[in-house]
């Protein structure tokens, strides 16, 4: 057997120590949603983020895509700490470190596919010639180079979520940050797209953090952070059936 070579700490994309989060309420005082959550993503690899609605991981997905802030403790991305960062710093986080899918596709309806593909190199001070070259290059990528002209209306489920994958690669990102990305997709299409985030994971080395409420779209990663009222409750390899997740709630509803 093949071991499986040392992570070394410059590998680490992700570290999140002792996270909070909280919100406050209109008659006063806060409500915390995440309780001390602590773990690393390093690069390579494919990590699930699975809970019930209401767990918390959508607010934990917020923080690690830079469109929230912590309010205790602290979150690296490549080593930079962006827990305390202002509004525009963390605007030019995403854009030039972290590619987005969404569950919706958030594709603009009146742009064309290639339009919808170059949006984000807009902002990398690209010139025109270099933003279409490298649109074209993703769409290839993604298997709808003869759909640059079409409007995302024109398009099937599964096509919108390969244009929004084309978007996220464009920046070139060594981080996809994939939210519920077939929820709005029937199974077999679903099945499709989970299998592309495989294979870019694999082929290209892309690091993949997929939010789901779904096991079975959380088996695709190669392991799973379980997150329940707010607390990790299980992080590691995939496991043979649900029900050790499910477990891990029922210790976390004790404590």
């Amino acid at each position: 057997m093949t071991r499986k070579p040392k992570q070394r700490p410059q590998d680490i994309i992700i570290s999140m120590a002792g996270v909070d989060k909280s919100f406050p309420l209109e008659m006063g005082g806060q409500q915390q949603v995440l309780f001390d959550v602590t773990f690393d993503v390093h690069a390579g690899e494919f990590v699930a983020i699975m809970g019930p609605s209401g767990s918390g991981k959508s607010t934990c997905m917020n923080i690690i895509g830079a469109l929230d802030t912590a309010t205790g403790g602290t979150y690296k991305l490549y080593g930079t700490d962006i827990t305390h960062m202002t509004a525009d710093e963390l605007a030019v986080v995403r854009n030039e470190h972290i590619g987005f899918v969404f569950q919706n596709f958030n594709l603009l309806a009146k742009r064309t596919v290639l339009d919808n593909v170059m949006l984000p190199l807009m902002y990398r001070g690209m010139s025109m010639g270099e933003r279409v070259t490298r649109a074209r290059e993703m769409l290839k990528r993604v298997g709808l180079e003869r759909f640059e002209t079409y409007l995302p209306t024109q398009l099937s489920g599964g096509m919108k979520q390969r244009v929004a994958i084309a978007r996220a690669l464009a920046g070139d990102p060594k981080l996809i940050l994939a939210d519920e990305p077939t929820g709005a997709l029937d199974s077999k299409m679903g099945n499709e797209i989970l299998r592309f985030f495989k294979q870019l994971n694999h082929d290209m080395g892309i690091t993949i953090v997929m939010i789901t409420h779904e096991f079975d779209i959380a088996r695709y990663a190669d392991r799973v952070i379980h997150i329940y009222d707010g607390r990790i409750t299980y992080d590691g390899p995939i496991p043979a059936n649900e029900s050790v997740l499910v477990k891990s709630e029922q210790k976390a509803r004790k404590k």
